[in-house]
C-alpha cells in the first residue's frame, strides 16, 4: 500500500462529469486535445468538479467508429501501426497518439503522457512519473483493479496531472472513475468489440445527468382520499439521502411527486435515510436517462435517481425492494398557472406518519419544522397545501417518453 493519507475535501461529495473533446492537428496550428465545454457558473462553483477523459487504444475499425461516433477521438497506436493511423486518418478527425520507449507523442513528436506498466505492489509502491513536463501519466496495472486504482488517486490527490489507467471493458473503465469518489482523471478503453464503447458513453450519460437540475413546479392539492388496501413497494437503497431528497413518483407519468425519504427524525420509527416508502406497484419512478419505469420492475441492482427539493438529482443504486400490503391513500393535486391547470396529477402512497411529499422551499431540516420547506406527511395532508411535481410528457414507451396522444385518469 503506498503511504499517502487521502484528505476528503469540503462541499459535496460527488463527481462532477464534463464531457470533453478532442481536435485533430492541423498543420500550422498548435495540437489541441480534451478540450472541456463551457460551464455555468453554477457549475464552476462546485468544489468538487473534475474532468473525465477517455482515450481509445483498438486495431478495429469499428471501434473506431463508434468511438468517433460519441465524441471521443483521441487514439493510442503502437509504432507498428502508424499506417492504421494514417488510414484512419483520412476517414474522421482524430487526435492520434503514438506509444514508444514508455511515452505517448502526437504526430509532431511532441510528448504527451508517460506510460508505465505495473505488476507488483512493490512497482505501485515505487512508482512516481519521472517528467514533471508532461501533464498526462497512463498506467497500466494489468491485472489488477480497486486497490491500486485506491492508492493511485490518493497520491495524485493535488497533483497537476491527469492520470490514465488502462481498461480492459467498461466495468474496468467504471471501477478507476470511481475509485475512492474522486476517480481517475481519465481511462484508457484497450479494446476491439464496440460494446464496451456503448457500455462506457452510456455510463457516463447517466453521470453527466447530474449537471442538470430538474425543473420541479408547484402543485396545489386538490383532494385527499383514504382507499382500500395494496401491494406498497419500499425502495432501500445503496447509499443516504439528506432531507429534502427523494424519488420522483406518480400514478400518472405527466406528472410525478417528489415523496420524501425516510431521513428525518420521528416519534414513530428510526430513522431510515436510505428508504422511500414509494407506493403501490403500478406508480412510476423516475430513473436515469431521462425514463421511468413501474415500482414493480425494480430490483437490486437497478438504478434510480434521487432528486431533492431544488432539482438536483443524483444516480442511486436500489438494495432491495420490499413489496408488502398496506393501507393506501390516494393524493389529487392541480398546477395553477400552468397551460391546463384543470390536468389532475395522482400519487397513491401508504397511509402512515413516516409518508411525505415534499413542499417547496429550501433548507428541510432533521426535525422537519423549517418554515421554508418541509417534508408533510400524507396523514396531515390536506387540501391547499403545496407540494413539489415534476412536469414531463405522458406518453411512454417501456419508460422512454414518445410523441403520442394519451389519455390517463
Amino acid at each position: 500500500m503506498l503511504g499517502f493519507r487521502l484528505i476528503r475535501s469540503q462541499g459535496s461529495n460527488r463527481n462532477r462529469w464534463i464531457y470533453t473533446t478532442n481536435l485533430v492537428h492541423i498543420k500550422g496550428s498548435r495540437s489541441q486535445s480534451n478540450l472541456c465545454l463551457p460551464m455555468s457558473s453554477a457549475q464552476m462553483i462546485e468544489h468538487y468538479q473534475q474532468l473525465k477523459h477517455v482515450w481509445i487504444w483498438t486495431k478495429n475499425k469499428k471501434v473506431m467508429t463508434s468511438a468517433i461516433e460519441r465524441g471521443w477521438n483521441t487514439f493510442i497506436f503502437t509504432s507498428e501501426n502508424r499506417e492504421l493511423a494514417h488510414e484512419w486518418s483520412t476517414i474522421a478527425l482524430i487526435h492520434p497518439l503514438f506509444l514508444e520507449d514508455e511515452e505517448l507523442c502526437d504526430t509532431e513528436n511532441r510528448r504527451v503522457a508517460t506510460f508505465s506498466k505495473i505488476s507488483t505492489p512493490l512497482q505501485l509502491q515505487q512508482f512516481q512519473p519521472l517528467d514533471e513536463q508532461v501533464k498526462n501519466v497512463v498506467i497500466d496495472l494489468l491485472d489488477w483493479q480497486v486497490i491500486p486504482a485506491e492508492n493511485i488517486v490518493a497520491a495524485f490527490q493535488g497533483s497537476n496531472k491527469t492520470v490514465f489507467a488502462v481498461s480492459k471493458n467498461a466495468t474496468e473503465a467504471k471501477i478507476f472513475l470511481e475509485a475512492l469518489e474522486q476517480g481517475l482523471g481519465g481511462v484508457v478503453l484497450k479494446v476491439e468489440d464496440d460494446v464496451a464503447i456503448f457500455e462506457l458513453k452510456d455510463y457516463i450519460d447517466k453521470r453527466s445527468e447530474e449537471w442538470n437540475v430538474l425543473d420541479l413546479v408547484k402543485a396545489i392539492v386538490a383532494h385527499v382520499h383514504i382507499t382500500g388496501m395494496g401491494d406498497r413497494v419500499c425502495v432501500d437503497l445503496c447509499n443516504l439521502m439528506k432531507p429534502g431528497e427523494g424519488l420522483l413518483i406518480g400514478s400518472f407519468a405527466r406528472g410525478l411527486f417528489l415523496v420524501h425519504s425516510e431521513c428525518l427524525e420521528s416519534n414513530y420509527i428510526a430513522s431510515r435515510p436510505f428508504r422511500v416508502n414509494a407506493g403501490p406497484v403500478h406508480a412510476y419512478v423516475a430513473v436515469p436517462g431521462g425514463k421511468t419505469c413501474y415500482l414493480s420492475e425494480l430490483q437490486a441492482g437497478k438504478e434510480v435517481i434521487v432528486v431533492d427539493q431544488n432539482g438536483k438529482q443524483r444516480t442511486a443504486i436500489v438494495g432491495r425492494v420490499k413489496i408488502e400490503k398496506r393501507p393506501l391513500i390516494f393524493v389529487e393535486a392541480k398546477v395553477q398557472g400552468g397551460q391546463d391547470d384543470r390536468t389532475i396529477y395522482g400519487i397513491f402512497l401508504q397511509n402512515a406518519e413516516t409518508v411525505g411529499l415534499v413542499s417547496p422551499g429550501e433548507g428541510i431540516s432533521n426535525n422537519s419544522t423549517n418554515s421554508c420547506g418541509r417534508a408533510i406527511p400524507v396523514t396531515s395532508l390536506k387540501v391547499g397545501d403545496e407540494v413539489m411535481l415534476r412536469l414531463q410528457g405522458g406518453a411512454r414507451h417501456t419508460g422512454i417518453e414518445i410523441e403520442e396522444f394519451i389519455l390517463e385518469k
